[in-house]
């Protein structure tokens, strides 16, 4: 039986430390699912197409694509589409406590809803305070965000 996961995410955008944690999947799961998600409490930077896109070029930038599929949804439940692709597990990154307190009821509500179990993954130290948000304050103000995502996010970025 094929182990599917699927990495859900905003990735708006994606950082060193989303990447490090799909890498790692990859070593745990047959084939992972790199899932850009719409969250209705963010007001996005980057259009989805964008972002699917940045992901695609950012794994193909690190080398990693073999077993991976990168796709959006905005079709209903994140579970909808765990259960559409036959994955058995949602992985999250948690970087810190206030991770963990955001993430748990989500994870709880997924096993009730659709049996679907959320494994939670910590980052390399070295990304652990790394923030999609942090980068866009970082980029917004003129600063260097080169040591906290790929090339393609730093250059997609730039002038914006």
């Amino acid at each position: 039986m094929d182990r599917i996961a699927v990495v859900p995410g905003s990735f708006d955008p994606i950082t060193l430390g989303h990447l490090d944690v799909i890498e790692r999947a990859t070593r745990l799961y047959d084939t992972v699912h790199v899932l850009v998600v719409h969250n209705p409490r963010k007001s996005p930077l980057l259009g989805v197409e964008e972002r699917v896109r940045l992901v695609e070029r950012s794994l193909a930038e690190r080398g990693v694509d073999a077993g991976v599929v990168v796709a959006s949804w905005s079709e209903g439940l994140l579970v909808d589409y765990v259960r559409q692709v036959g994955a058995q597990v949602l992985i999250k990154g948690i970087r810190s406590q206030v991770d963990v307190v955001y993430e748990t009821p989500m994870a709880l509500v997924n096993r009730d809803l659709a049996g679907v179990e959320t494994v939670f993954l910590l980052p390399d130290p070295a990304h652990a305070v790394v923030s999609s948000s942090l980068v866009r304050q970082v980029s917004a103000l003129g600063g260097d965000i080169g040591p906290y995502v790929t090339v393609a996010v730093r250059d997609a970025l730039e002038g914006r």
